[in-house]
Formats: structure tokens, C-alpha cells, sequence
């Protein structure tokens, strides 16, 4: 599926541009789910498209100047956070995430043109997207063989190449339509509100604030000692701050020494944000910033606005107190 975080082949990257468009990496082979999200973007989809091998590979070309975006995986509703990008991002390169994007995990019997769904014997596919199928594999294709793929698009390359009416793949609409592929069955998998988010990151620049945005830092603790957590925590509850995202990740350094990535809502433009943002770097022993974006899904920036409002009047009263110093 490549959504949870497998590689899959494709070709090298060279360093030469073959156009001057703008030059996008993305997990390949064509037809993954990254790619599916990518052609949903028409300013992206418009650009050069070029595939890798693995999500760190995409990222290390993009710190490197070999890309100017690249787009990855970085959290799955049912496989949860993927390691692979956010160790990347907080640990080896220097990179600000510009959006983010999500997609509906989407899986389909695709089999050669003319192909029945009472034919199939074999059916090629990364064992995550087989295991979340397993209803409907259960249900219409009882004691069918499973072979294992590294993605979903190399699954359906796999089921093309072979040109075989008994093999099909499990895959999304791109892979089908890459491949030249049927759907004989669509919508086969277990849960149907199963999505992943992809961040598109670049090796710098801000984008203005939109009123609904989040912001992503990775925070290194001064000291491993009780209430530390809880110290990085309170700056945001303190100013009315929505988490919308808090995992702990070992340092690699040693056994028991954890960093926290969070995910905010707001922006660092907002006065707010700034001040917990400040404060964590002044308390703690480092704050690595990766970006404040644009998010995904429904505006929702009326809370946001009375926070900063509440800000203000706050930041007024104390300036007005100050003045006062004699």
C-alpha cells in the first residue's frame, strides 16, 4: 500500500533536471498511493514527478537540492505515525513541511482486462492491504493464495506483466489505470474511513498563515525527570493550544532518552503559538521547528481567533502595568 511506510522499487534519481517544471519526489512506483494523492493536487501533479525507492530517499534528495518538493507518508488512521519519515525529518535532515494532504485508502480487485472475479486463484499484494480486505476476501474469494508485493503498485505491475486471468492484485484506482488494469470489485476493504496524511516538504520557506494551519516541532527534553512532559504540555494548554498529534521517539544517542514530536493547531505567525514556541526553547534543551502549513480538511479558525484575541487583551493589560515602572 505504501501508505504505512513500505518501499517499492523505481528508478535512480539523477541529478539533472529534463525540464524546467518544478521537480517532485514521491515513494514509487507510479500508481501508489503517495502518487494518487499527488495527482489530486493540480499544482503538483503539474510538476516533475519523479520516484524513489523509500520515503528517507525522497527526503535526503530534497535536503540535498536534487528535488525542489517532496511528498511522504507521515501518518495512517489504522497503522498509526510512520517512523521512517518522522526520524528522517527530526534527526538527518533540515527540511520545512508547506502542507499536507490526505487520502482515502481506497482498495480494488484489479486483473487483466476481461478478467472474472470467480477466476482468480492467486492475488499479489502488500500483506497490509490483504490483512485489511480480509471481509471481502473472505466472503467472495474463499482460500485464495496471497503473494506478497513491497507496495500495492508493484502488487498491480505484477498482475499486468504476469497477463494471467487467475492472478489479480489488491490495489487503488491509480495503480488500475497505470497498469491497465479492471476493477471488477471496488471498495473491498474493512474500513472504509481508513485515510493517510502526506506532508510536502521543501528545504525552506514559511507559507503565510490561511487562518487554518498547523505547525509541527520536534522538542528535546533538558532532563528525563518526572513533570518533564508535563512542563513541554502545559505551555500549550496554558494558551488554549489544541495537540493534534504527540508521539515520543528515541534520541538514538541512548538507552531511555525520548523526544516528543508535536503537532499544533495554529500558526507560527499567530502570537500564541510564537510564545509557547519561545518559551519551549528557552526551557528545554532544543526545539527543532518543521514547519507551520496550511491543513488539511475543514477551516475551522474561529477558536484560534479568540485565543488571539484573548492574547492581546492580555498582552495590553501587561504593557500597560509596565509603563507604570518607575
Amino acid at each position: 500500500m505504501n501508505a504505512a511506510g513500505a518501499s517499492a522499487p523505481s528508478s535512480d534519481l539523477g541529478p539533472t533536471r529534463s525540464s524546467d517544471r518544478i521537480r517532485i519526489g514521491f515513494l514509487g512506483p507510479a500508481g501508489t498511493f503517495t502518487e494518487q494523492a499527488l495527482h489530486r493536487e493540480a499544482d503538483l501533479s503539474a510538476g516533475e514527478l519523479v520516484p524513489f525507492r523509500s520515503m528517507a530517499d525522497v527526503l535526503f534528495a530534497v535536503h540535498e537540492g536534487d528535488l525542489d518538493l517532496g511528498v511522504v507518508p507521515i501518518e495512517n488512521a489504522i497503522e498509526g505515525t510512520v517512523n521512517a519519515t518522522i526520524d528522517t525529518l527530526a534527526f538527518d535532515v533540515d527540511l520545512l513541511i508547506q502542507r499536507e494532504l490526505v487520502e482515502r485508502v481506497q482498495l480494488n480487485l484489479v486483473v487483466p482486462p476481461g478478467a472474472s472475479i470467480a477466476g482468480v486463484k492467486r492475488i499479489v499484494s502488500i500483506p497490509v492491504a490483504s490483512a485489511q480486505c480480509r471481509t471481502w476476501l473472505r466472503e467472495h474469494l474463499p482460500g485464495v493464495e496471497l503473494i506478497a508485493a513491497n507496495s500495492t503498485a508493484e502488487a498491480a505491475e505484477t498482475a499486468a506483466a504476469a497477463g494471467d486471468p487467475s492472478i489479480g492484485a489488491i490495489a487503488n484506482a491509480r495503480a488500475a489505470e497505470v497498469y491497465g488494469l479492471d476493477m471488477p470489485a471496488t471498495d473491498i476493504e474493512d474500513h472504509p474511513e481508513n485515510k493517510t496524511r502526506f506532508v510536502v516538504v521543501s528545504r525552506g520557506g514559511i507559507p503565510a498563515p490561511t487562518g487554518h494551519d498547523k505547525s509541527s516541532i520536534v522538542v528535546y527534553q533538558r532532563a528525563d525527570r518526572p513533570g518533564s512532559l508535563l512542563a513541554i504540555l502545559q505551555e500549550f494548554a496554558a494558551r488554549s493550544i489544541n495537540l493534534t498529534l504527540l508521539l515520543s521517539r528515541p534520541t538514538k544517542t541512548s538507552l531511555g532518552d525520548y523526544c516528543f514530536l508535536l503537532e499544533l493547531d495554529g500558526h507560527i505567525g499567530d502570537e500564541v503559538v510564537a510564545d509557547s514556541l519561545r518559551t519551549l526553547k528557552a526551557t528545554q534543551a532544543d526545539v527543532k521547528f518543521l514547519g507551520s502549513y496550511p491543513a488539511a480538511g475543514a477551516h475551522g479558525p474561529e477558536r484560534r481567533a479568540e485565543v488571539e484575541a484573548a492574547f492581546h487583551e492580555a498582552d495590553s493589560w501587561l504593557a500597560h502595568l509596565r509603563d507604570q515602572l518607575t
